[in-house]
C-alpha cells in the first residue's frame, strides 16, 4: 500500500497532528515532547487463495498501523487525550480509499504498548484489501500467468479432424478409431 495517501489523509483530516505525521517505524528512543506523533507503516499483507481455476485472482489485505506516540507525565490527561484522538484518526480512515483498486479502508483494533512512565504509546490497525490479477485481457499483467499468456499468438480460427469409434473395424481385435478421418472442418474467428 502506498502509504503516502495514508500520511496525507491524516496530515489533512486530523488537526490535531497535522503537522506530526511520519511515515515509518516509532524510533526505539524517540524524544519526549508535549506534542503527539503519528507513526503510520505497512504490517503485513495476507493472501487468499485464487478463486480463479484458469488464472490467478487472489484478495489481498494490506495491513498497516497509526502508533501515536503521546507525553505520558500525565497520565489521566494522556488517557484522555487519546480517547479524542482515537476519534479522529477513525474519522480520517476508516471508509477512505488509499488507491483506486483498493476498497475502503477498515479498523482492525488497537492495544496500548508499554514503553516506560513518561510516554504513551498507542497502535491503531487498519486494512484495506485489493485482488491481484486482472479482469479484463487489456489490462497490464499483474502475475506471471498473465505474462505468459500475453506473449501467446492470437487465437484466429482452429481445425477439427474426426476419427470415430464406431463403426468399428472388424480388422482390429479392439473396437477404437481405426486412423481414417470420417469429418472434418474448419472455423477462422474475425475480429
Amino acid at each position: 500500500m502506498n502509504i503516502t495517501a495514508v500520511a496525507k489523509q491524516l496530515r489533512n483530516q486530523c488537526p490535531s497532528i497535522a503537522e506530526h505525521v511520519i511515515a515509518g517505524p516509532v524510533p526505539a528512543a524517540a524524544a519526549i515532547s508535549s506534542l503527539v506523533v503519528a507513526y503510520i507503516l505497512p504490517v503485513a499483507d495476507l493472501a487468499t487463495p485464487s478463486t480463479a481455476q484458469n488464472t490467478f485472482h487472489q484478495t489481498i489485505r494490506d495491513r498497516f498501523e497509526v502508533a501515536l506516540l503521546l507525553d505520558a507525565t500525565n497520565p489521566q490527561q494522556a488517557l484522555d487525550q487519546l480517547h479524542d484522538l482515537r476519534a479522529e484518526v477513525w474519522r480520517a480512515l476508516v471508509g477512505f480509499k488509499p488507491g483506486a483498486e483498493y476498497s475502503p479502508i477498515q479498523y482492525e483494533g488497537g492495544e496500548l504498548v508499554p514503553v516506560g512512565n513518561e510516554r504513551l504509546l498507542y497502535r491503531l490497525r487498519f486494512f484495506a484489501e485489493f485482488q491481484l490479477g486482472r479482469n479484463r485481457s487489456g489490462q497490464p499483467a499483474e502475475t506471471w500467468h498473465e505474462r505468459e499468456l500475453d506473449g501467446l499468438p492470437s487465437f484466429t480460427g482452429v481445425t477439427v479432424r474426426v476419427d470415430a469409434i464406431d463403426p468399428a473395424d472388424p480388422n482390429l481385435k479392439s473396437p477404437g478409431p481405426d486412423g481414417r478421418l470420417e469429418l472434418t472442418f474448419s472455423g477462422e474467428l474475425k475480429q
